[in-house]
């Protein structure tokens, strides 16, 4: 249903402008997209929805990695290097879910938790289970979140456990394919879509990558995967294949439709012109990266060299689910780059120069950024974009207090990102329909 809202307006247009509208209206016709965003005292008609003071609207968030069923242990089993915590903790958990009655159990939590925290568009790796696959994509379609979900591919003999894997390379395959079908038969409206996930190199035979890109080509459906994620993943692809991530899955096809490659701490300089030269695009997981990565990942480099590069949270390698602490984390992880962190080795050598961002390009990122990744009209309120989009209250009794006599339009907005919770957020909207909504008392 068409419909106007009327408020002020943070948004990031490019990854170095914050653009701050006072007192605008947007209309939403009825099919979701923005017809026209104006002044307020350009507006003629009436307003169904006005902000209260205090309310800033801002666009949806977009999570480009999210390990769906690794939802019930967030928070928790970090302990572990990488290798050791996928058999150790998070195999077991996801072999659950070949147990429908476990996955009904966790799929409204995680997809209205999500919402709840402004994420309007998630990127979701599923089980290798096609039941509990297609229930997360009926279950986002049910509550109304964007969403990208794939069943996720994994036959190999050694990067497997036996109890949890595909039987073979055909059979994921055959698997794959017929997930895409299914999820595109209970959506043709394409907000809930299918993507290729075969789960990461060391987890798939050169038979599966090889049939999962001509997969790709043949549907052209989006791909994810994980790229060049830590010390032991990197040097595993390069043992085996002699090349590093980016260099494999584009020999595989694997890079051909728009991907999204998890994490990437250790691109090297011709990585970045090899991915740069494709439809690929990084989801960068910064408080993920702390514990796995071993590595903070050259976000301004690989930016600057022309790369797309969105964020994610990594549930539930990464332990907070909210995509705004993300973009603080990134701003964080970037400092750290930049002054080094080994107070041992001399300031002047101990980092790396020129790494910084600041918090317009990490929101930049959480949301421009993850629509070019996806090829999505979504990510900043302007006419012709979808209206995916999100109220945070502001003032003395919320998480984001503001000062008048200190604050200018920045120092609001840098403050709202580091600080606001979900209980700070009282409504979304994903393609012009309220999703969620919390009362204020």
């Amino acid at each position: 249903m068409a419909f106007t809202i009327r408020g002020t307006i943070m948004q990031t247009p490019t990854a170095e402008h914050l653009q701050v509208l006072q007192d605008h209206v947007v209309t939403v016709s009825d099919d979701g997209v923005i017809s026209s965003v104006v002044p307020g005292s350009a507006h003629e008609g009436s307003v169904e929805v006005t902000l209260a003071e205090g309310e800033i609207l801002l666009p949806g968030l977009i999570d480009l990695h999210v390990h769906a069923p690794q939802w019930p242990q967030l928070g928790s089993r970090l302990d572990k290097p990488l290798e050791d915590w996928l058999f150790e903790h998070t195999f077991p958990l996801e072999a659950r879910f070949a147990d429908l009655s476990f996955a009904a159990e966790v799929w409204p939590s995680l997809v209205g938790g999500l919402l709840g925290l402004g994420t309007t568009t998630a990127v979701y790796y599923s089980s290798i289970h096609p039941g509990a696959t297609q229930a997360l994509a009926a279950e986002c379609l049910r509550q109304g979140q964007r969403a990208f979900v794939g069943r996720v591919a994994m036959d190999h003999l050694e990067g497997t456990p036996e109890w949890y894997r595909d039987s073979d390379a055909r059979s994921a395959v055959e698997a794959s394919h017929q997930s895409i079908v299914d999820i595109e038969a209970l959506d043709p409206s394409g907000l809930v879509r299918p993507i290729i996930t075969p789960r990461f190199i060391p987890a798939c035979s050169d038979a599966l990558l090889e049939g999962l890109g001509e997969l790709a080509a043949s549907s052209g459906a989006l791909v994810q995967t994980h790229c060049s994620e830590s010390d032991w993943e990197h040097q595993y692809v390069i043992e085996r294949y002699g090349v590093t991530d980016s260099v494999a899955l584009e020999r595989f096809g694997l890079l051909q439709t728009p991907s999204v490659l998890a994490h990437a701490g250790h691109l090297t300089p011709d990585d970045d012109l090899v991915l740069a030269g494709t439809n690929a695009g990084i989801a960068h997981c910064p408080l993920s990266n702390s514990y796995f990565g071993n590595a903070v990942f050259p976000l301004r480099r690989v930016t600057d060299a022309g790369v797309k590069v969105g964020l994610g949270t990594d549930i539930a390698g990464g332990a907070d689910p909210s995509l705004l602490a993300q973009c603080a984390y990134a701003v964080t992880g970037s400092r750290m780059l930049e002054d080094g962190v080994n107070s041992a080795v001399d300031a002047e050598s101990r980092g790396l120069v020129s790494s910084r961002v600041d918090m317009i390009k990490a929101f930049y990122l959480a949301t421009v950024g993850g629509a070019d990744v996806l090829g999505l009209p979504v990510g900043i309120l302007e006419a012709g974009r979808a209206f995916d989009a999100f109220v945070v209250r502001t003032g003395d009794q919320t998480s984001v207090r503001r000062w008048p006599e200190l604050d200018d339009d920045e120092a609001v907005f840098e403050r709202l990102v580091r600080l606001a919770r979900a209980s700070d957020i009282v409504s979304v909207w994903v393609n012009g329909t309220e999703v969620q909504t919390r009362q204020v008392s």
